[in-house]
């Protein structure tokens, strides 16, 4: 990576195809990181990953894939620059490690994976603050559930006054939550 742009890492569902809401909407989201002057690190394959690569870089943003060999796929024909990672695990924490924020759009296991890693690494402070934004209302009732269960052991739980997490309704806010959120902030 040889720019200063801070890094979206981008989380997301494999399976949506192109026509899919779930696709338009990663689409747009791309186009709205981009636009905020940001460049967008993905899994890398289809779906989700695939359509807010292509947003990104038809907004003419930088696009940045962690791949695995785990996974026999190659990087989506959006990516400019393909990181390959051993393992599924060694992926999932090179796709952290890049990210200055984070959006989690709808998804399956490995997304709900992805968003409780990042979670708790905020929590734990296992790094420093990041933004997160979740994508829509999806996630909302895990995040509730999860929230509700924490305020019942109330020492230490990281969001008792400032969530860690923040819900978008859609792309272009969650853009703009993270440009807000990442004014200022120096590149890590």
């Amino acid at each position: 990576m040889m720019d200063n742009k801070k890094v979206i890492t981008v989380f997301g569902s494999s399976r949506p195809e192109e026509g899919h809401a779930d696709y338009a909407q990663a689409v747009e989201l791309g186009k709205s990181l981009a636009e905020a002057g940001f460049a967008v690190c993905t899994g890398g394959y289809g779906g989700v990953m695939e359509g807010a690569s292509r947003g990104a870089r038809e907004a003419g943003g930088r696009v940045l894939a962690v791949t695995s060999s785990f996974f026999r796929s190659r990087a989506n024909r959006w990516v400019d620059e393909e990181m390959r990672a051993a393992t599924w695990q060694d992926r999932l924490f090179e796709l952290v490690r890049l990210g200055d924020g984070y959006v989690a759009c709808k998804g399956g296991t490995g997304t709900l994976v992805e968003l409780a890693v990042v979670w708790e690494m905020l929590n734990k402070k296992a790094m420093e603050r990041r933004p997160f934004v979740v994508l829509g209302d999806f996630w909302q009732p895990i995040l509730e559930r999860v929230r509700e269960v924490e305020r019942g052991h109330a020492s230490g739980w990281g969001e008792l006054d400032d969530p860690l997490v923040h819900q978008a309704p859609n792309p272009g806010s969650a853009a703009q939550f993270l440009a807000t959120q990442l004014a200022g902030a120096h590149k890590h």
